[in-house]
């Protein structure tokens, strides 16, 4: 039987139907670590590194499908929860906004890839990227700018088809384009090989499939809750959407230019190994980060309908009943990373021995960030499901920007100051490795007091 928003939520069903969204975005994570695994083990460092390097910013370039994904999923709920019962003479006002939104989605798609193109080369090198750095990073920047527009249907979709009551849907999407990225890679990178061109040309197909092959399902009238319908542009609530998506907008906008921070801080501590050995950590923290956002995903639809129709007691079930799953697995899945740290190290880096020690180090101290992480992006994402996105912006801005830059900026210097506190316990490396940590720490405890504040406000 098919569970649909209007359902109370136990843990079984709250499980059943956020897992295809966590498989979704777990399986679109590993099949993006693929490309850096071959490349590091049949490329070579350089072109592992490049791919680490300049990724954070093709990462910028497709973060607007994130904002009008989580964004529109929210008001779409919410227009279902109000229209719930109500009988329309043509298409439905969700109809309407659903289709303007993948409209438009693929006009910015356009207008961001040409930019992508034309203005990769000059960021690697303002970044420090020289020699064959540099050529590498913008041979696999130029190639991914270019399936920007499907890349950031695809992120849209992974939120709407959750949202038309089919988050099976967007998993078989999410497989069908994986497979086709691990196949390619291994045929073009390990077999033909073309090195990082084939890389960068297996992930750019395997957007367009996950990008594309879902405007064929929501054409037909037959998709549920959803489907394309011709739409103008409305605005009003473009706006609203892309205020209350600017949250997460914000957050990957965010992290991207933190991770090019950390690019650069660890480029002048460690040398390119100090990058090699990061983009390690970060496969690792997008596999573990996922399966947090795949949940947020997965259940602001249901937040949102609920609020949209009044149903404050749902509200408060589901509040609690996250917070209880993300406690739990938020300590999975640091046993996990601390247990799988020397075998997922050995993986990518075993062929340098130094990079290898390095590499996990890093693994340990960087794990204790997973404790932390899930409630954080969970309260983030839970205002934007109540179309808050002014608290949900703050959140994210604050866990960013504010935690994140000062912790990579200040502890590498508290961490190196000979005959300091930690002097002989704690490197400046591993005040980066640390930094994350900081930030999540922090991060949920202005979390959980803004839960506190707005509690009567939405009454959850």
């Amino acid at each position: 039987m098919q569970i649909q928003l209007s359902d109370h939520f136990d843990y079984k069903r709250i499980l059943r139907f956020t897992l295809p969204s966590v498989l979704m975005l777990v399986f679109t994570s590993i099949y993006g670590v693929v490309d850096g695994f071959f490349v590091s083990n049949f490329a070579d460092k350089t072109a592992f590194t490049a791919i680490n390097f300049i990724y954070p910013y093709i990462m910028i370039l497709g973060a607007p499908g994130f904002m009008l994904g989580t964004g529109g999923s929210a008001l779409i709920s919410k227009i279902l929860g109000e229209d719930a019962g109500k009988s329309f003479d043509g298409p439905t006002r969700a109809d309407k906004t659903f289709s303007m939104l993948v409209y438009t989605s693929v006009a910015i798609g356009a207008l961001l890839a040409i930019l992508g193109v034309t203005t990769v080369g000059p960021v690697a090198a303002l970044l420090g990227a020289e020699g064959d750095m540099l050529e590498d990073c913008i041979l696999y920047g130029r190639v991914l700018s270019i399936s920007i527009p499907a890349f950031i249907l695809q992120n849209l979709f992974q939120s709407l088809c959750v949202t038309a009551e089919k988050p099976k849907l967007g998993l078989y999407f999410t497989v069908m384009a994986g497979v086709t990225n691990m196949v390619l890679d291994a045929l073009l990178v390990a077999v033909i090989p073309l090195g990082l061109l084939g890389a960068a040309l297996a992930t750019a197909l395997s957007q367009l499939i996950g990008g594309v092959v879902p405007l064929f399902f929501f054409g037909r009238r037959a998709t549920g809750l959803l489907h394309l319908v011709p739409a103008r542009p409305n605005f009003g609530s473009l706006g609203r959407i892309c205020f209350n998506g600017s949250s997460e907008l914000l957050s990957n906008i965010s992290m991207s230019v933190v991770g090019m921070l950390y690019n650069a801080q660890l480029m002048s501590i460690a040398g390119e190994d100090g990058i090699a050995a990061y983009g390690v950590l970060m496969y690792v923290n997008f596999i573990f980060i996922s399966a947090f956002i795949g949940y947020a995903v997965g259940i602001a639809p249901v937040i949102g309908f609920h609020y949209g129709a009044g149903n404050s007691d749902e509200l408060k079930s589901l509040r609690k009943k996250s917070s209880v799953i993300i406690l739990l697995s938020s300590l999975i899945m640091f046993a996990s990373s601390e247990l799988l740290a020397y075998p997922l190290s050995y993986m990518f880096v075993g062929y340098d021995e130094a990079l290898l020690a390095m590499t996990l180090r890093g693994f340990r101290l960087y794990s204790f960030c997973f404790l932390f992480a899930g409630l954080s992006i969970f309260i983030s994402s839970f205002f934007t499901a109540l179309n808050d996105g002014l608290i949900s912006a703050v959140q994210s801005f604050a866990r960013t920007i504010v935690f994140q830059v000062g912790g990579v900026l200040l502890l590498p210097m508290l961490f190196g100051i000979e005959g300091g506190l930690f002097s002989g316990l704690l490197t400046a490396l591993d005040g980066v490795w640390l930094s994350v940590v900081f930030s999540d720490l922090f991060s949920l405890i202005l979390g959980l007091c803004l839960l506190a504040a707005f509690k009567k406000k939405y009454k959850y």
